[in-house]
């Protein structure tokens, strides 16, 4: 007998499928720190990294190395000195740092070369490469305190990287830098990350926390503009340290230019592939501007709309459109855009000589439902409405009828329509007539 696919599995695949033809070709920074190798976890995010690789996106890996310095100290008996969060980097902690960048550079190579059978990773031929990327300058005195040999970065060399990333290879970045008289410096990780992501136009910046990004409630907070993220830094005592720190670099890369950056859970198996496809994601997305809009649809949106409303249609609650008729109609709807995905739509068919309008095919998205989404389609229409010097608007249901009522609509008979809609009336659906006043 055939083999019936599961068919939830080919749905979700299908879904993902847009992904992958958005994020092909696109650069993407992922951030680390090093307890996240030292806790064993960068096996699982080398397989993801992989098929992140595999499906064309271009991959910067900026590692930290914390605990790893940590442990040398330890071993000669040497105390870790900091100051505001950053390491005083004295001759010995340097060379602590050197010996634990590198066993850990080795490590991640390592780790990125599995191709076991029977692994996300068998049959790989993945490609690392590391260099001298990043010029450094001390960071000085602060407060009194002498950091030595602790820096930032003063220049990311982002046409190195980008041939690197040209020849089909993943770059590998350490927080040390180098200086053109040759000193070395012991950088934050979280300043290389963002750094680089900025100096490449990368399309993502992605750092690994040990918590989500919580509101002020407690909540995990999905989606955060730059400036909703500096309130909630101001405000939240819910955020752990490292999704504070995290979240305040993420808001940086932002306002540097980075379109989108995310602070996702590094104790979650597969966040970084739940995050990057599926709707709901896995940790939080900061983005400069709101990623919803409401505008006129166009011709281009006819596929996004009719995807939208087949579903609908399948069932009966809408009815059936062919493409030929929204192609011609397209310009009386509005669609809602999330993200630059088409997630709810609704029309406006005015009947100028009866002075009213039909609002017709609103639909949202089932994942969006329950949001608020269809409560802002109908005002926008109700707006366009009135614009247009209509006093009334009509619609047509066959199961909404208690939330269109909730929201100011009464149910009147089919005599109420006019002429030309009321001809046109469908009695075997036996649709609910609702009309509200605009006056």
């Amino acid at each position: 007998m055939p083999v019936v696919p599961d068919e939830k599995f080919v749905s979700w695949f299908r879904s993902v499928a847009p992904y992958f033809h958005s994020f092909r070709g696109c650069t993407f920074v992922v951030a680390f720190g090093g307890e996240l190798v030292d806790e064993g976890q960068f096996v699982a995010l080398a397989h993801d990294l992989n098929l992140l690789h595999s499906a064309g996106i271009r991959l910067v890996l900026v590692h930290g190395s914390r605990p790893q310095i940590e442990a040398q100290l330890k071993q000669r008996n040497a105390t870790s000195n900091y100051h505001r969060g950053l390491r005083i980097t004295d001759p010995v902690a340097l060379d602590c740092v050197k010996e634990a960048v590198g066993l850990l550079r080795v490590e991640i190579d390592a780790l990125l070369s599995l191709g076991l059978p029977n692994t996300p990773m068998a049959g790989a031929a993945i490609n690392t490469v590391s260099g001298n990327f990043i010029t450094a300058q001390p960071l000085g005195v602060h407060d009194g305190v002498d950091y030595q040999h602790t820096g930032t970065v003063r220049k990311v060399d982002a046409q190195a990287i980008i041939g690197c990333l040209d020849a089909n290879n993943i770059v590998i970045i350490s927080p040390i830098g180098y200086s053109p008289t040759g000193e070395v410096f012991n950088l934050s990780m979280e300043d290389v990350a963002v750094a680089t992501a900025a100096a490449l136009k990368a399309h993502k910046l992605i750092f690994f926390a040990d918590d989500m990004v919580r509101d002020a409630e407690g909540n995990p907070a999905p989606e955060l503009t730059a400036a909703e993220a500096e309130r909630l830094l101001q405000t939240s005592e819910k955020l752990t340290a490292d999704a504070r720190l995290y979240l305040a670099h993420a808001v940086e890369a932002v306002r540097a230019g980075v379109p989108r950056a995310h602070v996702i859970n590094r104790n979650t198996d597969g966040a970084l592939l739940i995050e990057l496809f599926t709707h709901e994601g896995s940790g939080c997305m900061i983005t400069a501007d709101k990623l919803e809009r409401i505008r006129p649809a166009t011709i281009e949106d006819v596929g996004g709309v009719l995807q939208l409303i087949e579903p609908m249609e399948a069932e009966g609650i809408l009815v059936r459109r062919s493409r030929e008729l929204l192609e011609q109609e397209i310009g009386r709807f509005t669609v809602l855009e999330h993200d630059k995905r088409i997630v709810g739509c609704a029309a406006l068919y005015p009947f100028p000589k009866e002075r009213a309008g039909e609002l017709a095919c609103l639909a949202i998205r089932p994942e969006y439902q329950r949001l608020g989404h269809g409560e802002k389609l109908m005002q926008t229409i109700e707006r366009q409405a009135r614009e247009q010097g209509l006093e009334k608007l009509f619609l047509l249901t066959t199961r909404a009828s208690h939330w269109f009522i909730e929201r100011g609509y009464k149910e009147g008979s089919v005599d109420i329509l006019p002429e030309e809609k009321r001809a046109l009336y469908n009695w075997q659906r036996r649709s609910k007539v609702l009309v509200k006043s605009l006056r």
